[in-house]
């Protein structure tokens, strides 16, 4: 497209202003024109930066033309969840019980890190009441909705990150995920979306949810948030926790092919009842592993579904946000929220530590799996997306939203780096994620083979909402 920017990928606009064909305040402009054009219909943006953002982009500008950018983002413009603390942006959490005149002094670790690379904030992006489900609706800012059927939803809690990816309004986008909130949205909207390991983006405020909670990119292209995350992944004094301290070559160059990798496929982990059409895309996307060159072998990982476990610690977390809320102010929470956060006050210390034992024993059998395999494959979702609105599909086969999840909380429990690449449209014509797990602080094997299977897969655009 000559005049718009609608699949323009961020490592192609660096090349652009590289060479002089592309200005950060061209891109930035059409990047705000579009917003306004396409969020009305999709809720995608808590707050708009148009202001600042047109003058860092003039900014950046003038240090493109003078050949010195100030940073691997210098000019791109990105998006932060409302989760993540902003200087000078809302943050507020999905949620009416927060203060509305902040004040927003402080960045985040990861917007800090963004910010000094040159990245150009152009808003906030939607999330459930304090990310609490697989779907982005709020009692502050309403329904999102996904871009390729606005009746539908685009997963959550990173929906708004996800609706705003698959429609370009920003070239790269921050998600967070504690029980699969970068992969289910980035599964329902066609997009890129990874977990990485525990530890390597560093979270300050820390999660109520703890080490269940990753921070990383949502994208258009593999190849994008390997970019992002050579930003995102730096060390922050703040953060309470420590990663692996030697980070990787998040940059380095995928390979020509896939000989060598050995990959593990499960269809449905042992225990998933996962839909006939979105099983086809699937197994077609791994019979393209194999023409890659991989040694695929169909195997379960061989664990039995870790819900009661996972459960036990996401509702123990909810119930943090309680505590500091008034009766009123509980009144005026999500009623799902406030449900599985009493839920959670009834939980045990002898139930909690038993989940935290549980969790360990999980951690430790897939890293042994994934010393016999580089990968493990599944879908990303075993259903496709449905009326947004709802915690569950209608129909009354599903309770709670991590029921319809199973494919991506297991490995929040376990810290893995795990990723969702599109890989093609169910029946429906909705997209359909393929989910890509390595062992923990292997998460440069997902990419590469993320980066080297979209190479034959088609780029998915939705109609414009």
């Amino acid at each position: 497209m000559a005049d718009t920017f609608e699949t323009l990928t961020a490592t192609e606009a660096l090349a652009r202003f590289s060479e002089g064909s592309l200005s950060p305040e061209t891109l930035v402009e059409d990047c705000l024109t579009r917003i306004e054009r396409d969020n009305p219909k999709v809720n995608a943006f808590t707050c708009i930066n148009g202001e600042e953002a047109r003058r860092l982009a003039a900014e950046s500008a003038r240090r493109w033309q003078a050949g010195i950018p100030c940073g691997p983002l210098d000019g791109i413009p990105v998006t932060i969840k409302d989760l993540t603390l902003t200087k000078g942006l809302p943050t507020r959490l999905g949620s009416t019980t927060t203060a509305p005149d902040g004040p927003w002094e402080v960045d985040a670790p990861i917007s800090r890190h963004l910010r000094n690379a040159g990245a150009i904030v152009v808003g906030k992006t939607t999330s459930p009441e304090f990310g609490w489900k697989g779907v982005t609706d709020n009692p502050l800012h309403g329904i999102t909705r996904n871009p390729w059927d606005t009746r539908l939803t685009p997963g959550g809690s990173s929906g708004g990150a996800g609706a705003a990816a698959a429609l370009n309004l920003g070239l790269l986008h921050q998600g967070s995920d504690a029980g699969g909130s970068i992969r289910i949205p980035a599964s329902f909207t066609g997009t890129f979306g990874i977990k990485p390991t525990f530890g390597w983006v560093p979270q300050w405020p820390a999660s109520a949810m703890s080490t269940l909670s990753h921070l990383g990119p949502m994208t258009r292209t593999a190849a994008d948030a390997a970019l992002m995350l050579s930003v995102m992944a730096q060390p922050d004094a703040r953060d309470g926790y420590a990663g692996n301290p030697q980070g990787p070559n998040w940059l380095a160059p995928p390979p020509a092919d896939l000989r060598g990798y050995r990959i593990a496929f499960s269809a449905n982990l042992g225990y998933v009842d996962v839909a006939p059409d979105i099983a086809r895309k699937v197994e077609e996307a791994v019979a393209q592993l194999e023409a890659l060159g991989a040694k695929v072998e169909r195997i379960d990982p061989g664990f039995a579904n870790p819900l009661d476990t996972f459960n036990t610690l996401w509702f123990a977390g909810a119930t943090q946000a309680l505590e500091k809320l008034s009766e009123e102010q509980q009144a005026a929470l999500d009623p799902g929220f406030l449900d599985i956060a009493r839920r959670g006050q009834d939980i045990s210390l002898s139930k909690y530590l038993a989940a935290r034992r549980e969790r360990s024993e999980l951690t430790a059998h897939m890293a042994a799996f994934h010393e016999r395999y580089d990968l493990l494959v599944t879908p990303t979702m075993p259903i496709s997306p449905f009326e947004a609105g709802h915690n569950v599909p209608p129909g009354g086969q599903y309770k709670d939203w991590m029921d319809w999840t199973p494919f991506s909380y297991p490995f929040n429990l376990t810290q893995q780096p795990a990723a969702s690449l599109p890989c093609g449209l169910d029946d429906n014509g909705l997209p359909v994620g393929l989910h890509l797990v390595a062992g923990k602080y292997q998460d440069v094997k997902v990419l590469q083979v993320a980066r080297v299977l979209e190479g034959v897969l088609p780029r998915l655009t939705p109609p414009v909402a």
